[in-house]
């Protein structure tokens, strides 16, 4: 059976499932387009407030198919370029879409798979779960991003560590390092990523969208760049009905119902 994406919705919350678990989720192209459609119609769907990526069964992900990629080695070098085009799509859309997205991550987390969590805003992880960029255990290098995200969120000796000597680190340590939000029982990381997407589903989703823009930019952007983009932001969001909502709420002491 090939991998597929299954999606469904709890309120307003989009779960986005990868479905392999015979090989424990492995990745294969026909994910990666599902994976940009499912994130652009959640973009346009005011009902979507936050989406939830995870994966079937006892494991979040556990990379590219190795099968697959063996036989990639006998044709030619195009083939396995546009597929590697394909997940990074992916992980540019994971980036991109101005609504908050939560990894809900059990079991093995490895190689592309890591690549993924780490795309999303926030990792919720089951203490009994495994990280590990196992590229170069096979004699290869990153991709979806995994290089990327590792260089930014770490200092270079752990990140090294990671990437060059495929090393397996805990959730534990992910959570003091600041890459994952959330460790918690085994089982139960759906149940968890599930409630912080009500709890960011009660915000103002303009605000949310803003903040994930900024947060974004914010590295490659020059102080000068940055304030001004708050500025514009900020004033946007001032004039939104939700900053009105917000702050007559906030003044009469109730929940504020944004739209």
């Amino acid at each position: 059976m090939s991998a597929r994406l299954n999606t469904h919705s709890e309120g307003a919350t989009l779960v986005l499932t990868i479905s392999n678990p015979e090989h424990r989720n492995a990745l294969g192209p026909e994910l990666y387009a599902a994976g940009v459609e499912a994130l652009s119609a959640a973009d346009g769907n005011p009902d979507v407030r936050s989406i939830v990526l995870t994966g079937e069964g006892s494991h979040f992900c556990a990379g590219g198919n190795l099968q697959r990629l063996l036989a990639n080695r006998q044709k030619d070098p195009s083939v396995q370029a546009e597929s590697i085009e394909g997940l990074h799509s992916w992980v540019e859309a994971l980036r991109a879409c101005p609504k908050p997205v939560i990894a809900a991550v059990e079991g093995s987390c490895a190689g592309a798979g890591f690549s993924l969590a780490l795309a999303c805003d926030f990792v919720i992880a089951a203490a009994n779960s495994v990280f590990v960029m196992a590229y170069s255990n096979v004699g290869l290098s990153p991709d979806g991003g995994g290089s990327w995200s590792l260089a930014r969120a770490l200092p270079r000796a752990t990140a090294m560590a990671l990437l060059m000597g495929g090393e397996r680190i805990a959730p534990e340590r992910l959570q003091s390092l600041g890459v994952i939000n959330a460790v918690c029982n085994p089982g139960d990381a759906l149940t968890q990523a599930l409630a912080l997407a009500e709890r960011l589903n009660q915000r103002a989703p303009t605000a949310l969208a803003s903040i994930k823009e900024l947060v974004n930019d914010a590295s490659s952007a020059p102080l000068h760049t940055q304030l001004a983009a708050e500025r514009d932001h900020f004033v946007r969001n001032l004039h939104h009905p939700n900053a009105g909502e917000g702050i007559a709420a906030f003044m009469e002491k109730r929940p504020a119902r944004y739209r």
